[in-house]
């Protein structure tokens, strides 16, 4: 039995960064459903 990708959860730490980003992207695009999180501060 297959999971459909639209019901597929992923989180991506660090989605801010260059590897972040670019594991996103391609992702999004077959159609999983991505949560990213970034701790951006000083």
């Amino acid at each position: 039995m297959s999971i459909p990708t639209d019901m597929v959860r992923v989180l991506i730490t660090g989605t801010a960064g260059f590897i972040g980003f670019h594991l996103a992207k391609p992702l999004l695009a077959e159609g999983f459903r991505i949560q990213g999180y970034d701790g951006m501060n000083d």
